[in-house]
C-alpha cells in the first residue's frame, strides 16, 4: 500500500484552557481529495495551520511526504500549497506583483508564461493589473487559488476553494481542481461547508466537532450510515450529535 502523503497521530492542540484540537489521528491518501469538514469552531483552519507548519501542536505528530513536519518543515513546504479566501494578500500590490513574488519565493522560472497561463485559467486576466484590496470577495478567492497552484503541489490544502463565487465561477473552479489532480496525482485536503462540493469532489470525508474527529468515510458511506440523502443533512446529524451508538455496538440512526 502506499504511503499516505498525510499522517496525523494524536494530534492536540490547546489555547490555555480551550481545546481547539483533541487527539486527533487520521491519514491522506496519496492522489485522493479528501474533506475535512465541521461547524464553526470545529477546529479545522487549526487542523490546517498545524499541517502548513504555522502552529506548533501542544502534542502528537505530522508527518508530511514521510516527513516530520515539525522538524522538515522546509523539506515539505515547496512541495505543498495552500488557499483561503480569509488570508489577504498585500492591498497596495497589483495582483500581477503579488503573485510575481510568491512565484519568485518558489523560484519559480518564466514567471510572465507561467501567471499568463493561470490568468487565462482562472479567468483573472483583466484583474492582473488591478490593486488587489480593490478585488470583490469572489475576485479575492480566484487570485487566492492562482498563488496556491503556482509551483504545480503536490499537496494542496485548501480552506473554502468556492467562497463568494457565484454557482457558474463556482462549478468552473471545481471542474478546474478535478483537472488539476487528475492531470498531476496531487492529493488535496479541503475544509467547505458547501456539502455538494464535497459530494463531488471528495473521495473521503473527515467529520469534526468541538476539536474531536468523530466520523470518517466515503460520501456514500456516510449516506448510507445516517440514512440521508445528501451531506448536508449529514452535516447536521453530526453536529447536533444525531446519531447514538446501540449497546451492541452498532450505528444507530434516531432522526425519522
Amino acid at each position: 500500500m502506499p504511503r499516505p502523503d498525510i499522517q496525523v497521530e494524536h494530534l492536540d492542540k490547546r489555547f490555555g484552557d480551550v481545546v481547539a484540537v483533541d487527539d486527533i489521528s487520521f491519514t491522506v491518501a496519496r492522489g485522493s481529495t479528501t474533506a475535512l469538514l465541521g461547524g464553526n469552531g470545529a477546529g479545522k483552519t487549526t487542523t490546517l495551520a498545524i499541517l502548513l507548519g504555522l502552529l506548533l501542536p501542544t502534542s502528537g505528530r505530522v508527518t508530511i511526504f514521510g516527513e516530520d513536519i515539525l522538524r522538515h518543515r522546509y523539506r515539505v513546504l515547496p512541495r505543498m500549497n495552500f488557499s483561503s479566501p480569509y488570508v489577504d494578500l498585500p492591498k497596495r500590490l497589483s495582483v500581477r506583483e503579488n503573485l510575481t513574488v510568491y512565484a519568485h519565493l518558489y523560484g519559480l522560472a518564466r514567471t510572465r508564461d507561467l501567471l499568463d497561463r493561470l490568468a487565462a485559467d482562472l479567468d483573472i486576466a483583466d484583474l492582473m493589473k488591478r490593486s488587489y484590496g480593490k478585488l470583490s470577495a469572489g475576485q479575492k478567492t480566484r487570485v487566492a487559488l492562482a498563488k496556491a497552484l503556482l509551483n504545480d503541489p503536490e499537496l494542496l490544502l485548501l480552506d473554502e476553494p468556492t467562497a463568494s463565487l457565484d454557482p457558474d465561477t463556482a462549478d468552473y473552479v471545481r471542474s478546474y481542481l478535478e483537472a488539476y489532480r487528475t492531470r498531476t496525482g496531487a492529493t488535496i485536503l479541503l475544509a467547505s461547508h458547501n456539502m455538494s462540493e464535497v459530494e463531488r469532489l471528495c473521495d473521503d470525508v473527515l467529520m469534526l466537532r468541538a476539536g474531536k474527529l468523530v466520523d470518517r468515510g466515503t460520501p456514500e458511506a456516510l449516506l448510507t450510515r445516517y440514512g440521508r440523502k445528501n451531506m448536508e443533512e449529514v452535516f447536521i446529524d453530526i453536529a447536533r450529535e444525531r446519531l447514538l451508538l446501540a449497546p451492541d455496538g452498532e450505528d444507530r440512526n434516531v432522526v425519522q
